[in-house]
């Protein structure tokens, strides 16, 4: 492992990041202000509580895990879509690294990003609600490997994707509805025993289940199989990330 290229490939994408700090931030931090006002005050007068827990801070952990999905994605694919864009895509494949640096180095930064954000968006619910953390060290362990999950998927994304229609179309149509109907606002025990069922169908709401669980101990899903559901993922997004470098699939077109 050429660990110099993965701290330069990191530190890289990290300054792009802060050039724009104030933009980067205040986004999904207005965003999160918004969600409360929404969902917090409005349908959280009409919903006191979802399994003793006031509803909202119950949608706390959703909301984190909103931002994280998406900025993940968004941050691991358009850093890799713009070296494509760019043609200095092949410094990297000429350079002495392999497949497994330059994903490290590119997922790692978009996970970091993810993960600054989401600690941002907890610091500001302190403002509206109390918010007990059960399980901090869990929360951070569910938070890291879902980031870093969403990061691997984002640069998939990046490598598959021939134009910026492409590189929106999956966060959008994809991601952001199976973050809704993951139970981001809701517990998937208040829905009919049907429509439960289809729920735990979405692979989302293993993440949001067992992040939740850190917060208050409550969980729609055993955290053993949320736990499970989100290794899986990295293990096949980085069996798929080997292959298309192998075959340069996507890379040298």
């Amino acid at each position: 492992m050429n660990w110099q290229s993965v701290s330069m490939i990191y530190r890289h994408e990290m300054a792009r990041f802060f050039r724009t700090i104030w933009q980067s931030l205040a986004s999904p931090v207005l965003s999160t202000v918004l969600y409360f006002v929404v969902f917090g005050a409005a349908i959280g007068g009409r919903i006191e509580s979802v399994e003793g827990i006031s509803y909202a801070a119950f949608i706390v952990p959703g909301l984190m895990m909103l931002t994280v999905l998406q900025q993940s994605v968004s941050n691991a694919s358009f850093g890799i879509y713009f070296p494509k864009f760019s043609g200095t895509i092949y410094e990297y494949l000429v350079a002495p690294t392999g497949w497994a640096e330059v994903t490290l180095g590119f997922v790692g930064a978009a996970a970091s990003k993810a993960i600054l954000i989401a600690a941002i968006i907890l610091v500001t619910s302190f403002f509206f609600v109390g918010v007990h953390i059960v399980h901090p060290l869990w929360m951070l362990a569910f938070l890291t490997l879902t980031a870093t999950a969403f990061a691997l998927l984002g640069f998939v994304i990046g490598l598959w994707a021939k134009n910026f229609e492409q590189l929106q179309i999956v966060p959008m149509m994809v991601i952001t509805p199976l973050v809704f109907l993951g139970g981001a606002f809701y517990s998937a025990s208040m829905l009919p025993p049907f429509w439960e069922q289809v729920a735990k169908l979405n692979p989302v709401l293993y993440l949001v289940s067992g992040f939740r669980w850190s917060f208050f101990g409550l969980a729609d899903v055993p955290v053993g199989v949320s736990l499970v559901a989100v290794g899986l993922m990295i293990v096949v997004l980085l069996a798929v990330i080997r292959r298309i470098f192998v075959t340069g699939w996507r890379l040298r077109d």
